[in-house]
């Protein structure tokens, strides 16, 4: 037996304010798209949004159903959008952020396991890495430099 040793180096910064001018903004679209989210059974909404190469900021919200789990989360529904009318275009940045209709979320909230799927897949199709931004509702946000950060055992077609 070998041990492996899997690390990941994240970036966090105490507010919103901490962080480039590009990323406010691109927050602030997470921001804006996040109360367009269709969240009636689970009270938490997301809002993501993503700035590509061509300059275009593509967002997406959560989409639930009563019929669970045939929602969708906001990375995914961004990233499938972005993927659709932007398809020679390369994603660059994106940002997430979450809010609960119970309480102030506070704790920097990451995608889903699935997004991560998602998300590291057109990182692998564009060959470059997707530099992604999350947070709360308010408090810190949290920087890393690629998906991969966040799921570095991928599963890619390698597996197949």
């Amino acid at each position: 037996m070998k041990p492996l040793t899997i690390t990941s180096q994240l970036e966090v910064y105490e507010s919103l304010e901490d962080v480039p001018q590009d990323v406010q903004e691109l927050m602030e679209a997470a921001i804006k798209v996040r109360n367009s989210a269709y969240a009636p059974y689970s009270n938490f909404k997301v809002g993501a949004a993503m700035i590509l190469d061509n300059n275009e900021v593509v967002v997406g919200s959560n989409q639930e159903n009563a019929s669970y789990p045939s929602g969708l989360c906001a990375e995914r529904t961004a990233v499938y959008s972005a993927g659709a009318r932007f398809p020679d275009n390369d994603i660059l940045k994106i940002a997430i952020t979450a809010k609960s209709m119970h309480h102030q979320v506070v704790t920097p909230v990451p995608p889903c396991g699935a997004c991560r799927q998602a998300l590291v897949e057109y990182e692998i199709k564009q060959k470059k890495a997707i530099e992604l931004y999350f947070m709360g509702e308010s408090g810190q946000v949290v920087k890393a430099a690629s998906v991969r950060e966040l799921l570095p055992l991928v599963f890619d077609n390698s597996c197949l």
